[in-house]
């Protein structure tokens, strides 16, 4: 069940966009990070839908298809590790064996402690810095095994 603050994060979202179908990214957004858990339940999604006077698959459409929405809860720092092709060429498949080896989990999982969950995206946009990888909304880039142990070592 959605938060009246977050209903009325969409309801003023509204106000800013042509049609109420418009402002389904944001409204996915505010549910995300209203979520405990990080992530979009089916029943906050058909709550979308009905505030928006859309079809429930609809919402869960643009969520599926955008990584940066959560469909299952992920760990308080949620690694995502750039596997596009520049990445890739510079080393991004190393990165992820080196990450899964320190916190003992695959990708797709979360550590037990539910403090870390590792996942690979297409794209993060940021091919010059290659390998790089965002931690919740923060890059890092240009990885080596060092930052990456020096990043993650330094989170709470």
């Amino acid at each position: 069940m959605l938060e009246e603050k977050t209903i009325e994060k969409i309801r003023q979202a509204m106000t800013c966009y042509p049609n109420k179908q418009s402002v389904c990214m944001s409204a996915l957004r505010f549910a995300q990070m209203d979520d405990p858990d990080n992530h979009l339940t089916k029943e906050a999604m058909g709550e979308i839908a009905d505030i928006l006077e859309i079809q429930p698959v609809q919402v869960h459409e643009v969520a599926a298809f955008y990584s940066m929405y959560n469909l299952k809860p992920v760990g308080r720092y949620h690694i995502q590790v750039c596997a596009n092709l520049p990445c890739s060429l510079l080393g991004a498949e190393h990165i992820v064996d080196y990450i899964e080896k320190m916190l003992n989990i695959k990708v797709g999982e979360t550590t037990p402690d539910k403090k870390f969950t590792l996942s690979t995206v297409e794209c993060l946009g940021s091919c010059g810095t290659a390998p790089m990888m965002m931690v919740n909304l923060d890059y890092h880039e240009d990885l080596t095994e060092e930052r990456v142990e020096e990043i993650l070592g330094g989170l709470e």
